[in-house]
């Protein structure tokens, strides 16, 4: 049994006749990646694909130089964090390139989700609206916190959650690579167990599908990986499919030893 099973699926959804958002996935890396394009003349696709391109070369390139779990002693990330890190930084530079190189991409960016599975730990790196969520002994979690105008507003208890989703600004995001020369993404790192789920996705299934119903549908579906995805983007379109709807599951079988070669089952944990 591989230590960590992927599944990577991407729907247009109802009322949108073309797809923005862009997925990879890399199991024998441990690397999963999603974005959510917007902007330009259908720009948005091409600024999607950029980044999940850039970040899904540039991490592998990167992850053969060090060892599994190294920790930087300035920042007391793990160096598969910073790689990616710093992947997000160079896509965030090559898509305003682009945008400045043709006019057609004017104005396009992307939200990003990048997760690094690595020994029995996973660095998630986000910028923007798409988010992580982690379902443990049928607990559903937030692993990423959204960068919108929306979400500031639920942190300050401004507005519930069920106000944000039905909020007419919910998709103004306060990041987004190719917006700044100077992107932040956010970094958090966490231990993966045996048995835990995660889920990574776009807006187009969170704007119109609550946290509880997912949750239901991944234990629903946990066996059945393929049959989880279309599940979950079926709802979202019975919901109105408004907007372009992605979605990658992740299952943790063992500790992910990438320099060895080979994937270790890993018994118990914290």
């Amino acid at each position: 049994m591989s230590a960590l099973e992927m599944i990577a699926v991407t729907d247009v959804g109802v009322k949108r006749d073309h797809n923005e958002d862009c997925v990879g996935i890399d199991v024998s890396h441990g690397i999963a990646v999603l974005a959510d394009g917007m902007g330009g003349h259908n720009a948005g696709e091409v600024a999607s694909a950029m980044a999940v391109d850039l970040v899904m070369r540039l991490v592998k390139d990167e992850l053969k130089h060090i060892g599994v779990g190294e920790i930087d002693d300035e920042t007391g990330f793990s160096k598969e964090a910073l790689i990616a890190r710093h992947a997000v930084v160079t896509a965030n530079n090559a898509i305003i390139e682009a945008a400045q190189a043709n006019p057609e991409c004017s104005g396009m960016g992307t939200t990003l989700v990048t997760a690094v599975f690595y020994g029995d730990r996973v660095a998630v790196t986000h910028v923007g609206d798409s988010r992580m969520y982690l379902l443990r002994n049928e607990y559903l979690s937030h692993i990423t916190e959204d960068h919108s105008l929306i979400q500031e507003q639920v942190r300050r208890g401004l507005l519930t959650a069920e106000d944000a989703r039905n909020s007419s600004i919910k998709n103004l995001v306060t990041r987004a690579l190719g917006v700044e020369q100077d992107v932040e993404a956010d970094v958090v790192e966490d231990i993966a167990l045996v048995g835990d789920i995660y889920m990574m996705c776009s807006d187009g299934l969170t704007d119109v599908v609550p946290d509880e119903a997912i949750r239901l549908t991944l234990i629903e579906h946990s066996k059945d990986f393929k049959k989880c995805a279309q599940a979950l983007i079926g709802l979202a379109n019975d919901a109105g499919g408004p907007d372009n709807i992605s979605v990658i599951l992740i299952r943790v079988n063992g500790a992910f030893s990438r320099r060895k070669g080979f994937f270790s089952r890993l018994f118990g944990g914290k």
